[in-house]
């Protein structure tokens, strides 16, 4: 009753979409002067957002899909290009970091969404969740989703220790390899879908 290999391939995927070790530097500098019982607080309501953002969409993005009438091909191509921009974004170094503010719970937005729940990982849980059929595919989806969050929770939990531990060097290194990995999901995403359009052509 569970694929280990579509868990992995889609906890890998989200896990270089949502990018939990690029996450840190911008969740301390949205949380920074707050007490660490408000930043641990606050990574917890990010998470939840996230969460339930991406639940909808995986439930409802089927009907979503129909009522816009978009093809699941050309949900891959767009998709793949999304995918495409923000791999370039990680390795140039390019972040929109949003400005912290005072009038806005900043763990619902703008961190639990979109720069957690973001398009790219919305698109791939869609897919994801479409081409599950099984019982046991579906558990695997489902699980790979709660599992990416539960590291991001971790992370943000922790992201002052892991700061000191691998500093800013190594958060822009593992960036950067994020950038690589999700170049390729992207091009091989759009190259699928394209395929998809030529053989239904």
């Amino acid at each position: 009753m569970f694929d280990v290999a579509v868990f992995g391939s889609l906890f890998v995927t989200l896990f270089v979409i949502m990018d939990p070790p690029g996450i840190t530097p911008i969740f301390l500098a949205l949380t920074a002067g707050r007490p660490a019982k408000t930043q641990r607080r606050m990574a917890f309501q990010a998470v939840c957002v996230a969460l339930g953002v991406i639940a909808v969409f995986g439930v409802l993005g089927h009907q979503i899909l129909d009522y816009l009438h978009v093809s699941v091909p050309a949900l891959m191509i767009a998709g793949g290009l999304l995918l495409l921009l923000i791999a370039l974004d990680l390795l140039t170094g390019k972040t929109d970091e949003p400005k912290q503010t005072k009038d806005v719970n900043v763990a619902l937005v703008p961190l639990g969404m979109p720069l957690l729940a973001g398009p790219g990982a919305i698109v791939s849980v869609i897919l994801a969740v479409q081409k599950a059929h099984s019982v046991s595919t579906q558990v695997s989806v489902w699980s790979a989703i709660l599992a990416i969050h539960v590291v991001l929770w971790l992370v943000m939990r922790y992201s002052l220790l892991i700061i000191r531990v691998i500093k800013d060097g190594g958060v822009v290194l593992v960036t950067r390899l994020a950038g690589m990995m999700l170049s390729a999901i992207a091009v091989q995403q759009i190259v699928n879908g394209v395929t998809q359009i030529v053989r239904g052509g």
